[in-house]
């Protein structure tokens, strides 16, 4: 027995060890790297770094020269990420439900067909809503003249006040598939059993849902909510396809991952500053790493509770 045990624990480390060479290599090392760096400040012409602590973090909070990108880009990923969690997954939640409502006769194509638009390439997508809106040569103020609306139609991408919410909603539309596929998962994992009894008593479809199912997928709920969460506190490449580095118009759409691409690399005139960006980034990593742990030890236990 102790043998058979002794050899089952060596393949056990044979497995892992790839997979967790790997893991340490693309993440756990550069995650590291970015710690020690964003503890550093760069000094001289030859790129020689010495150690200022927690400076570089008071700096980027407070400094004139760069906390105001740094609150801007908090803010409006704030925004991006309330705009997802109130139009997003309420979406795939309602396209999940009625995917499981009943018979529903084709309801993989349909399935399919709705999962589709999270398929694409985000650059793919960026590129087609910028032909759609254009006000030059867009469908899109045709389309609302068609249906009397022509008044409606605006430059919304080149307008500060509503750039940021159009891209939101361009980015909804594009990945309502994830949580409608989860929240899908959940409701078909609920026995029959249950709502055939409901039924039974008396109960509609919309007690239903609210009194049976939804209460039995709010774990689902929570994941769906940290999934969209550490998303869109890592979105960049959506941004810097339509609005460029500078996430124009004059910074309105600027987010924390453009942020830190301005400031890590530099643009235009100004120089990269890896330190500071390396900061950026670390800050980043906190404010996710607060988001996840909020929910493992606030809703997840909220959730485990209410089931009891």
């Amino acid at each position: 027995m102790t043998v058979t045990g002794n050899r089952f624990r060596s393949y056990i480390a044979v497995f892992l060890l790839p997979a967790t060479a790997i893991y340490t290599m693309f993440l756990i090392y550069p995650l590291l790297g970015s710690l020690g760096l964003s503890l550093q400040e760069t000094v001289g012409q030859g790129g020689q770094t010495q150690f200022v602590g927690f400076a570089n973090f008071r700096r980027l909070l407070t400094n004139e020269n760069w906390a105001p990108g740094f609150w801007n880009a908090l803010g409006n990923n704030v925004y991006f990420f309330v705009i997802h969690s109130l139009v997003q997954n309420p979406i795939g939640l309602l396209l999940a439900s009625l995917l499981t409502a009943g018979k529903l006769r084709g309801q993989n194509s349909y399935r399919t067909a709705l999962f589709m638009p999270t398929m694409l390439s985000v650059v793919i997508v960026g590129f087609i809503w910028q032909l759609i809106l254009s006000p030059i040569w867009g469908v899109a103020e045709g389309f609302l003249g068609a249906l009397g609306l022509e008044n409606w139609f605006k430059p919304w991408l080149g307008l500060r006040e509503s750039a940021l919410t159009a891209l939101s909603l361009i980015s909804v539309w594009q990945f309502y598939g994830i949580p409608m596929m989860l929240f899908y998962t959940g409701l078909i994992g609920i026995p029959d059993e249950l709502i055939e009894s409901a039924y039974v008593d008396g109960a509609s479809g919309w007690k239903i849902f609210w009194r049976l199912k939804f209460p039995l997928i709010l774990p689902v709920l929570g994941i769906v909510t940290v999934l969209t969460f550490v998303g869109n506190f890592n979105a960049f490449d959506l941004i810097y396809t339509t609005q460029g580095t500078l996430a124009g118009p004059d910074f309105s759409t600027d987010i924390l991952g453009t942020y830190f691409f301005r400031v890590f690399f530099g643009h235009q005139l100004q120089l990269g500053n890896p330190t500071m960006g390396a900061t950026v980034a670390t800050m980043m990593f906190l404010i996710i790493l607060a988001g996840v742990l909020t929910y493992m030890f606030a809703w997840r236990r909220r959730v485990e509770t209410y089931e009891m």
